[in-house]
């Protein structure tokens, strides 16, 4: 074993049969703020070697094997385009494993990565971490800024959407109009602070528990921007990157939770490696808390 066992251990690429996949999904186009969302998941495989396995809250160090199933190739299709693959990827995943992680790629991954579970939507619950509503109109097509909207327009229920993190001047009022009259359970970034991240988080997994599945989308972007300035989206004000950590972690222990999604991470826009490190980690606290379950 290496003196400094690290997330790159637990990768494999062969087809044994491990209870956690990796889909990357590197999608760029139709973003909002144009980028290089779609780098992110070739410098998070790099970055994981930087990433210990030992957890000295659990005192024992994770282990759970993930078979890295490569990424989507995307290259110059747009939203519309890639809808198919990456969806028909999440889904060989779902049959696989008890849980897959996709790495985004721009937030438009997460449609996809809800049909990707293949069940009627109306049995499907969806959790985002999230500085936006992401209920852009679909007027001009399809965007990283309407995923939630879209959705709603396929058929999932508000009642079945819990959004944490919503941050004041990045949205509108139409949006917030909409999420509340979709039904959608929506908790702002002032009430995290206000009442902490463990009721923000109960909150959301009370609102889904009527459903057989539940995906959880991490726009990264709900980071403050000083502890995740490789988010186009992050602003100041944010979460706390500690307070994403935690409730990555406890919404992953639950077990209903078939596909974790990370998304709006654009590595270009952070000279520094401390983006990188915070996606990484992102593994590890998904990994810990499937092994919580």
């Amino acid at each position: 074993m290496s003196a400094w066992p690290n997330l790159s251990d637990l990768l494999i690429d062969d087809d044994s049969p491990v209870p956690i996949g990796l889909v990357g999904a590197p999608l760029a186009a139709g973003s909002v703020t144009p980028g290089g969302c779609d780098k992110a998941p070739s410098l998070l495989r790099e970055t994981l070697r930087r990433i210990g396995t030992y957890d000295v809250e659990m005192g024992r160090s994770i282990f759970t094997a993930i078979r890295d199933r490569g990424d989507v190739s995307l290259g110059g299709m747009s939203i519309e385009e890639a809808t198919g693959p990456i969806t028909e990827a999440v889904a060989a995943s779902v049959a696989d494993h008890a849980l897959t992680l996709v790495v985004g790629g721009n937030n438009a991954v997460t449609r996809p990565a809800v049909l990707g579970l293949g069940l009627p939507l109306e049995e499907v619950g969806l959790i985002t971490l999230d500085a936006h509503f992401d209920m852009r109109d679909l007027d001009d097509g399809l965007s990283n800024g309407n995923p939630v909207r879209a959705l709603i327009e396929d058929g999932l229920p508000g009642g079945n959407i819990a959004q944490i993190g919503l941050a004041s001047f990045a949205n509108t009022a139409k949006m917030h109009q909409d999420a509340l009259a979709a039904g959608n359970l929506v908790v702002t970034m002032e009430q995290v602070r206000r009442d902490g991240i463990r009721s923000a988080v109960e909150r959301a997994i009370e609102h889904v528990s009527n459903c057989t599945a539940v995906v959880l989308d991490c726009d990264i972007d709900v980071i403050d921007r000083s502890q995740m300035p490789g988010a186009p989206g992050a602003r100041p004000g944010g979460m706390q990157v500690a307070d994403f950590f935690w409730a990555v972690r406890k919404i992953a222990e639950y077990p209903l939770v078939r596909v974790i999604d990370l998304t709006e991470w654009d590595p270009p826009l952070d000279p520094t490696d401390l983006s990188a490190l915070t996606a990484a980690r992102w593994v590890a606290e998904c990994v810990a808390g499937f092994e919580s379950r």
